[in-house]
């Protein structure tokens, strides 16, 4: 006995590496299993369905494995044989395909060609269709079980030959059911008759076999309403942590490479490269989903791009230079808008993986050099010099200080604090660390209404003597907002989006939300842009001090 529970433990524990995060679970499971599980055990997992359907099903098969070879132990007769059946509720989506795999799956059985394609049948009787109504199913269960335990009390015997004790004893061996059905939830829909039965298998039958329902939807979206079926043993899926997350997709990559190998996307030398790839991934597609595989997909189909220029600056070396860390921030943030696209392309399946890698050109998420910017900027007409501006005014400034840089009037409404003197400038606190101003750091996206504030208070300011209004604009302020309104200012900014001066952070083809715009001209270009213009850029500039 101790032999069989060291095997259990063992094999706990390689569930569990293979698995990772899911300890709870898998420990739940196992006792469940190999105890007296209840008949019917419904397991609820919104997040991660397919990773737990994988995990019940090496689970199953793993224990079962254990039983049968502690059969040929000192006992010689073991107690206990599993016999499982995984189904998947979209697959199976008539009865008649339900039964059959079951069954099938129950006695191990392939049906081949050759013979054709015949599905298990009892040797007893072999005429009787087990498949055409749920009776015929029941009575191929009984069939089923007889038939195990014949097999299994006779291997028993045959290992137990020269031991007359406990041949004499004639011990029949327990034959143990288990049905594991996957995307349950679909069975409300292809087949609401089965829900009942399935939930009562072990009853309507008189046989040893336990249920077990994988579905995302709770057990009250999928219970008929009558309340025929019994209450399951619930067991519900917490979502993957983080940490369980990154180990996945960390073990995705390969580790017996060879060092010495030509370059290549899943070099040995990139591991870390992708263990920092990985947390940026997982942070960017974390509010939309943490399943290991969809993030593994995503991840299979933007890697080889993403490392790209490193192999490229390789060249034909067989040796890779250490990468570092500036390189692999800049690499990141280069490549950040394209998490994103990955994602809404790939998480809906509007394309597969690999016309995803083809189609998608990393560089254009990347801007110019900065003196061919400087001199496309030089030569633009003026309305877009403004809008060069703004958008970099918007991308350099925080949203906060708008208000502060922008504002021209002070609110009659708020008051002067009372009392004189002067006042104590705040002491500023040496420990924390000193802020670094985001003209230094890098432009960040600005959201396309925001940018067209801005624009329009430039252009109130700096740009209204040059303009003829027209005399139904009366009112300060009215000529410049109804021209910020009008189809040729989008159309400047598709225009300096298109030569990269501008860069469009959010997917084109996104309907909800307004567009986010990242201008990529440097700080020198943008201040002598200023000077053209007469717009005094660094009182407008934000400086962190």
């Amino acid at each position: 006995m101790s032999a069989y529970s060291d095997q259990l433990h063992l094999l706990t524990a390689d569930t569990s590496a293979k698995f990772p995060g899911n300890d709870i679970l898998i420990s739940q499971l196992t006792t469940l299993i190999t105890a007296c599980p209840p008949t019917f055990t419904y397991i609820h997992d919104p997040f991660t369905s397919r990773i737990t359907a994988s995990l019940v099903s090496s689970l199953v098969s793993s224990i079962a494995a254990v039983c049968a070879v502690s059969d040929t132990g000192d006992n010689g007769i073991s107690s206990l044989s599993i016999a499982s059946a995984n189904v998947n509720a979209v697959s199976c989506f008539s009865s008649r395909l339900f039964y059959d795999t079951t069954l099938n799956s129950l006695a191990k059985w392939h049906p081949r060609w050759d013979d054709g394609c015949e599905n298990w049948s009892s040797g007893t009787n072999s005429s009787m269709r087990y498949n055409d109504s749920l009776d015929g199913f029941l009575h191929g269960l009984r069939a089923l079980q007889s038939q195990l335990s014949d097999d299994v009390q006779s291997q028993g015997r045959g290992v137990g030959e020269g031991k007359g004790k406990l041949r004499s004893q004639g011990r029949a061996k327990d034959v143990k059911m288990v049905l594991v059905v996957d995307r349950a939830e679909r069975l409300k829909v292809t087949l609401p008759e089965l829900v009942v039965p399935l939930t009562r298998l072990a009853e309507l039958s008189g046989v040893d076999i336990r249920t077990i329902f994988i579905a995302q939807s709770p057990w009250e979206d999928i219970k008929p309403p009558v309340g025929a079926a019994i209450d399951p043993f619930h067991l519900a899926v917490r979502p993957p942590s983080q940490e369980g997350v990154l180990q996945i997709l960390l073990s995705r990559f390969p580790s017996d490479g060879d060092p010495s190998a030509s370059p290549h996307a899943y070099h040995p030398a990139l591991a870390s490269l992708y263990a920092q790839y990985a947390s940026v991934l997982y942070s960017t597609c974390a509010p939309f989903t943490r399943d290991p595989q969809e993030l593994a997909y995503i991840a299979a189909a933007h890697w080889p791009g993403f490392v790209a220029p490193i192999l490229n600056a390789q060249g034909g070396a067989t040796d890779f230079q250490p990468i570092p860390e500036d390189v692999r921030l800049r690499l990141l943030r280069a490549f950040s808008p394209t998490f994103t696209t990955a994602l809404e392309a790939l998480l809906p399946r509007r394309t597969h993986a690999g016309a995803w890698c083809r189609a998608i050109d990393v560089d254009d998420t990347r801007g110019i050099d900065e003196k061919d910017a400087e001199t496309a900027a030089r030569s633009l007409p003026t309305l877009q010099k403004y809008i060069l501006l703004a958008a970099f005014l918007a991308s350099s400034n925080p949203a906060r200080t708008d208000m502060r840089m922008f504002a021209r009037h002070r609110d009659p409404r708020s008051k002067r604090r009372r009392g004189g003197g002067s006042r104590k400038a705040p002491q500023r606190n040496t420990s924390a660390p000193a802020k670094v101003p985001q003209h230094l750091i890098g432009p960040v996206a600005a959201p396309l209404d925001r940018l067209s504030a801005i624009l329009a208070i430039l252009l109130e300011e700096h740009d209204f003597e040059t303009r003829a209004i027209g005399p139904e604009f009366s009112q300060p302020g009215e000529y410049t907002e109804a021209e910020i309104s009008r189809v040729h200012i989008s159309g400047a900014i598709a225009e300096l989006a298109a030569a990269r001066l501008l860069l469009r952070m959010s997917p084109p083809d996104r309907l909800d939300g307004t567009p986010m715009y990242k201008c990529s001209i440097p700080y020198d270009a943008a201040l002598a842009l200023g000077r053209e213009l007469h717009v005094p850029m660094l009182d407008l500039i934000w400086e962190t001090g």
